[in-house]
């Protein structure tokens, strides 16, 4: 090599694949905010955002003792919205109503995509590791999820609605995440303490045996509770004393946005099951499915875990509007890249819910109903209407029956290696076995 003269650098294939991929992944995700954002500012129907709206004008009745007779009607005569979350909620949505409506919805969009790229980041964190997540093909990963998931019915609908669904599950995501006790405790408390649902997370740390987290969380909820009883007496007297679990009040629980348990049997039956016979039979057929999908599932996958405890907390909740379905993202990560991912049926199911979840089929469905009051349906559309909660049992009984086919194979592999052995009844190995004790030993 003459002096002076630089090397030719090597042509790495795989470096310019990624580089491509992560060229590719990022202006999809800018692409897809861009769209909404314009949506928000120049469509008609842009700025609903009708929970966003109760969340900023009923949090600033809170100081007025009415914050439970708050309702917000402009966008949705036909059920006037009230404010549904605990008090503490209201204190932590308070200082938005100082601030233009525009601004705080802009800002909360943003925060919504930045939140769901928290959950798909952690979501394949916990199952590849922080390490891996350092290489640039995760992180194009990561970015390609967020751009697709913006587009999935659960995160679409609580963009436009405005809802705070992304963020409560990024909190729940960041407390599994860590392995400071109080930290998670604290994280699982604050978010419970905003809506109720979100305690269910609890149920992982149990099954974790994370019991300092346990007592933490316990805790910090109790503190949320003092705390509106502080500032807000009469409101959270009012809403722990009487409102809570009235499901009438939340909304309809036979419409087909509803996708809960409760929500699915009360379409196929024609009325509300309430929690009588046919729901208290069905949540115990869930609760057995989900603990035997759980035992087959590895010690160390966290993921898996958590996500079954999600699902279970969806489905037996008596309301799951179809926005609240933000973890079935975090569910598709787990089979395309967790540790079953090569399992047979694996893609399918992903597959299954991609597809519903892009399509959206509550929302198409909810054409076809007269009033979103109405529960008695034709069965086609009871049977399609139960999308979400069919699937979680198909997932579930999958689970065990990959459980199952893996038990079975760890058996026979065991029976293959046994009957490799020598017979330790031949006359050889008594032989053998008569010099080593010295029975016939000179």
């Amino acid at each position: 090599m003459s002096a002076g003269r630089r090397p030719t650098p090597r042509f790495d294939a795989k470096a310019c694949e990624l580089n491509r991929r992560l060229h590719l992944a990022v202006p999809a995700l800018g692409l897809s905010v861009l769209a909404r954002l314009l949506w928000m500012l120049l469509a008609k129907n842009g700025m609903n955002l009708v929970d966003l709206h109760v969340y900023v004008d009923g949090s600033a009745a809170l100081l007025t003792d009415r914050l439970y007779d708050f309702t917000y009607a402009e966008k949705t005569p036909d059920f006037p919205l009230p404010f549904t979350y605990p008090p503490f909620a209201a204190l932590v949505f308070f200082p938005l109503h100082y601030l233009p409506f525009t601004a705080v919805a802009v800002l909360w969009l943003l925060a919504t995509v930045a939140a769901l790229y928290g959950v798909v980041w952690i979501s394949l964190e916990l199952m590849l590791g922080q390490q891996r997540m350092r290489e640039p093909g995760w992180r194009y990963a990561a970015i390609g999820w967020t751009a697709v998931g913006v587009w999935l019915e659960p995160v679409r609908t609580t963009i436009d609605y405005g809802q705070v669904n992304v963020f409560l599950v990024l909190g729940a995501m960041v407390a599994v995440r860590t392995s400071r006790w109080w930290l998670s405790g604290l994280l699982v408390g604050v978010v419970a303490g905003i809506k109720l649902t979100p305690a269910i997370t609890g149920l992982y740390f149990v099954a974790r045996r994370r019991w300092a987290t346990v007592f933490c969380s316990a805790l910090a909820f109790g503190a949320t509770v003092g705390l509106s009883f502080l500032v807000a007496h009469a409101d959270a007297q009012r809403y722990f004393g009487t409102l809570l679990g009235d499901a009438s009040r939340i909304g309809p629980v036979g419409s087909v946005w509803n996708q809960s348990l409760r929500g699915t049997l009360s379409r196929i039956l024609g009325h509300d099951v309430e929690s009588g016979p046919w729901w208290i039979v069905g949540a115990l057929v869930l609760a057995v499915l989900a603990f035997l999908a759980w035992r087959t599932l590895g010690p160390d996958d966290r993921m898996g875990t958590l996500i079954l405890v999600q699902l279970f907390g969806l489905m037996v909740s008596p309301i799951s509007w179809s926005h609240h379905w933000v973890w079935l993202l975090p569910t598709v990560l787990w089979l395309v890249h967790g540790p079953l991912r090569r399992a047979a049926g694996a893609r399918v199911i992903a597959a299954y819910w991609l597809v519903t979840m892009l399509i959206g089929v509550p929302w198409v469905l909810s054409f076809f109903q007269p009033s979103i009051w109405t529960i008695p349906r034709p069965a086609v559309l009871s049977w399609l209407g139960a999308v979400d909660a069919l699937g979680v049992l198909v997932f579930l009984a999958w689970l065990i029956w990959h459980g199952r086919a893996v038990l079975r194979k760890d058996f026979a592999s065991a029976g293959t290696r046994l009957r490799a052995l020598p017979n330790p009844w031949s006359a050889d190995r008594r032989a053998v076995g008569d010099r080593a004790a010295g029975v016939g030993a000179e």
